[in-house]
């Protein structure tokens, strides 16, 4: 589960971490909530999104879809293949149950400032035929060190697989299942 993440990185570093060559937003900085409006990178560019789907079957705010089952639930298969994106934040936060109390840990990649979560995205029409563009963050299994934490996380994009997920001409779903799967990467967190 994703329920909020940080964002701490200068604009320039998103441009050229992901070769943006056009963008309609800067980047927000500061914990992003459900709701809040981010700048997301869809193919090469940067374009402003709304962090959750909003479906008539649910009365909340979408904004995690679980990785495992995305190319079999109707509301999010032809999104999986047509509508990736990546969400580039600092770190996001998991809270632990201790008895009742929850403590609140921040937790980020040990190597890199900037991390790719995976993510899938929705264009919707408001009232005036402007376009709404909305985010969620796909999910997965937590690796070991922080499972203690929550049994979820965040799936993060590695570096090598960033291209191939933002790749639009890439639809076959053994070629995204494989660059959803990234252990190579060490996860640390902090109580904050």
């Amino acid at each position: 589960m994703c329920g909020r993440f940080f964002i701490d990185y200068e604009f320039r570093e998103i441009v050229e971490k992901y070769g943006l060559s056009k963008y309609n937003t800067k980047t927000t900085k500061g914990e992003i909530f459900p709701g809040n409006e981010i700048m997301v990178v869809v193919n090469d560019y940067g374009v402003k999104m709304k962090w959750g789907f909003d479906f008539d079957w649910s009365s909340r705010k979408i904004i995690n879809a679980r990785s495992e089952t995305i190319f079999e639930k109707n509301s999010f298969k032809d999104l999986i293949i047509h509508r990736r994106c990546i969400i580039p934040i600092s770190s996001y936060f998991e809270w632990e149950n201790i008895d009742g109390e929850k403590i609140k840990h921040e937790i980020k990649e040990s190597e890199n400032k900037i991390s790719s979560l995976a993510g899938i995205y929705q264009i919707t029409e408001k009232d005036n035929d402007e376009k709404e563009f909305k985010f969620t963050i796909l999910t997965t299994d937590a690796i070991e060190n922080i499972k203690y934490i929550h049994k979820r996380m965040p799936l993060i994009i590695n570096k090598e697989n960033e291209k191939i997920w933002l790749d639009k001409k890439i639809t076959n779903n053994a070629i995204l299942l494989n660059a959803m799967k990234n252990t190579d990467f060490n996860l640390s967190e902090m109580i904050v």
